[in-house]
């Protein structure tokens, strides 16, 4: 294993040791390009508060500089999971780097919280640049899109724990709010309202399951629910980043959000309630993605098993009274963000 990107700063232990470490399955030497390529895009991303660049042993972050005084810092880690077997498969790593940085900023965006950094592992048997230079570039596009930097990371090339062409990513945030902004809110009542964000797609969970409903099936064949792509490429559309519409909303006033991940809306809304509260869905208003569709019934899969498994189509979700619901709704279309839907209340 290297630090990041670790190759920085012991070229010449490195040199020494290149000949007899690449025949044991390690080339120091495609490292040291991996850098090279990734140095410039990380430059890319760099915002009010970023200090230095990649190399040291630690990225560094200055807080006053990004504005944040009498803040609370919050930190997420996820990765992208079996959806990488999937994108292997199918020799497709366009989205995975938005995957994995959505599936940490948008769970820092649920409280409230401005994402400031992002770090990422990048671990595989062996370094292959056509895979890993798309992947790290696409992390790097994604953290521009959420305006968080990225400080640094890991790349570690390590034969025998992970076949070659097959690696694992992670994903680590941190962001910070305003101590009387956090979220969510102790008041959220009876009558409040649900107020849905569409999914792109199946994001980042149940993949486990998708890759056994489609096994044996050709990826490059046209999706039988979307024909002008591949099966592939549906099955594979990126995370949606929430970013820019949660802090629009969290500066609206609302009272809590959601990131619709793994155990759908069932699992994931109950994590921002009080004690005493629940909702109640109307199902029939949550706009439907033939995607779901299609795995319900390739798959057997009862509606209930769907909601279980899947976002069905919501990806982020937002509680609100129902007095901010039209503050709200100018908030999210300011943002570029027009598609928003009330799919609920509190009871």
């Amino acid at each position: 294993m290297r630090s990041l990107r670790g190759f920085l700063g012991r070229r010449m232990t490195c040199l020494k040791m290149s000949k007899s470490y690449r025949e044991a399955g390690v080339d120091i030497a495609a490292g040291q390009r991996l850098v090279a390529h990734l140095t410039p895009l990380a430059a890319a991303t760099e915002r009010a508060g970023s200090l230095g660049g990649l190399g040291g042993f630690g990225g560094l972050f200055d807080l006053t500089a990004a504005g944040h005084q009498d803040s609370i810092l919050v930190a997420a880690a996820d990765g992208v999971g079996t959806k990488l077997l999937l994108a292997i498969q199918a020799d497709d790593y366009e989205g995975l780097g938005t995957d994995l940085v959505a599936m940490c900023v948008n769970d820092l965006v649920v409280q409230g919280a401005e994402p400031l950094f992002f770090l990422d592992y990048f671990a595989t048997g062996k370094i292959e640049s056509h895979a890993a230079e798309r992947i790290l570039a696409s992390i790097a596009d994604a953290c521009r899109a959420a305006g968080c930097a990225l400080l640094g990371g890991e790349t570690a090339e390590m034969p025998g724990l992970y076949e070659r062409g097959h690696f694992d990513l992670a994903g680590f945030a941190v962001g910070a709010v305003a101590r009387d902004g956090l979220l969510p809110r102790p008041d959220i009542d009876s009558g409040d309202l649900l107020i849905g964000l569409p999914a792109s797609g199946l994001h980042s969970n149940g993949f486990s399951l998708v890759r056994k409903i489609i096994r044996g099936m050709d990826l490059a064949a046209p999706a039988p629910f979307a024909p002008e792509i591949s099966l592939g490429r549906a099955l594979l559309t990126p995370t949606r980043l929430y970013v820019n519409p949660g802090l629009a909303a969290a500066r609206v006033g609302i009272k809590a959000m959601a990131h619709i991940t793994g155990g759908g809306l069932s699992e994931n809304l109950p994590r921002v309630l009080p004690k005493g509260r629940d909702v109640q869905i109307d199902w029939s208003s949550i706009p439907s993605l033939p995607i779901y569709d299609w795995l319900s019934v390739q798959g057997g899969l009862s509606q209930e098993d769907m909601r279980a498994i899947f976002n069905i189509g919501v990806g982020f979700a937002m509680v609100c009274a129902p007095a901010d619901y039209e503050r709200l709704r100018d908030a999210l279309s300011q943002a570029n963000t027009g598609d928003s839907f009330v799919f609920g209340q509190v009871v």
